[in-house]
């Protein structure tokens, strides 16, 4: 196919030999399958602020940091500039957000690189080699909708693990690939330690799993994984290990403002001292 003008810099470059063709298009991005040397990878071109249905919001954005005080400035003013840095740091999110998962072990597609606001990553493929459908293209049985429903909240717990909520999960951004099921788009992924609605987020993202997979498998529509996996969480006491049971036992007591904004502010102060951890290792 012809190649389309915002991928032209990396054929140009030689980051891409051949576009084979577009794969989807949707409310942030549109997605091509493209060839790079003998590898078929698949490039991500995000869309214009104004030309997506997907507006960034504060639910998503509080909490994340800029590069420095002048973008953050700008950004807060709402200047060109501004706008551009705000545009450039959504679409970085969902890089950094991928090779952080991909780093803990979570199954998102490999990213490559990033160049000229398109993401090079992993196409994810079926067993016949072609690209994975996503999810709510399939029907299961209701064996397998279990095991796919364990399988998807055992990686939201490892994300979790890793500081991260996905924020827009469900059925439309899992891909069933040969191995199972794969999550993609996560350009609006939160810091589960800097914002103050990761908690909702989570219970929401979890809450469409349990709506989607019930179609097929029912009893699990009655489960309440978000709110217990959520409550280890701000216990300290959530692993990748931990055993899940879905309940989660309701109290009407009051809640214990401070020990909750404690509870918080060690949460984020772990969390500052894993990622100075993991960036003194980089140094040395």
């Amino acid at each position: 196919m012809k190649t389309p003008q915002r991928l032209a810099p990396l054929v140009e470059d030689g980051l891409i030999d051949d576009v084979v063709r577009q794969l989807m298009s949707g409310k942030e991005a549109t997605v091509y399958v493209v060839r790079c040397g003998d590898e078929v990878r698949c490039a991500k071109v995000y869309k214009e602020a104004n030309k997506r249905s997907f507006r960034q919001s504060v639910d998503y954005t509080e909490g994340r940091k800029v590069k420095n005080s002048r973008q953050g400035r700008a950004m807060a003013k709402g200047s060109k500039f501004g706008r551009e840095s705000q545009e450039a740091a959504w679409q970085s999110a969902e890089v950094d957000a991928l090779y952080r998962l991909a780093n803990a072990g979570v199954r998102v597609p490999e990213p490559y690189n990033f160049y000229e606001g398109v993401l090079l990553m992993e196409l994810v493929v079926d067993a016949n080699g072609n690209a994975a459908p996503r999810l709510n293209d399939i029907t299961l049985s209701a064996d397998e909708a279990r095991v796919h429903h364990q399988s998807l909240i055992k990686q939201v717990v490892r994300m979790l693990c890793a500081g991260i909520v996905h924020g827009d999960l469900s059925e439309f951004n899992i891909l069933m690939s040969a191995d199972g099921p794969v999550i993609i788009d996560l350009p609006q992924a939160v810091d589960a330690a800097g914002n103050n609605n990761a908690r909702t987020l989570l219970e929401r993202d979890v809450s469409n799993l349990s709506d989607y997979f019930g179609r097929f498998a029912p009893e699990l529509l009655t489960t309440e994984y978000g709110k217990e996996i959520w409550a280890l969480y701000a216990h300290g006491d959530l692993t990748l290990d931990t055993q899940l049971t879905g309940r989660f036992r309701h109290t009407n007591k009051p809640v214990d403002l401070k020990s909750v904004m404690r509870e918080i502010d060690d949460i984020k102060k772990a969390e500052e001292m894993r990622l100075l951890r993991m960036a003194e290792a980089k140094a040395s």
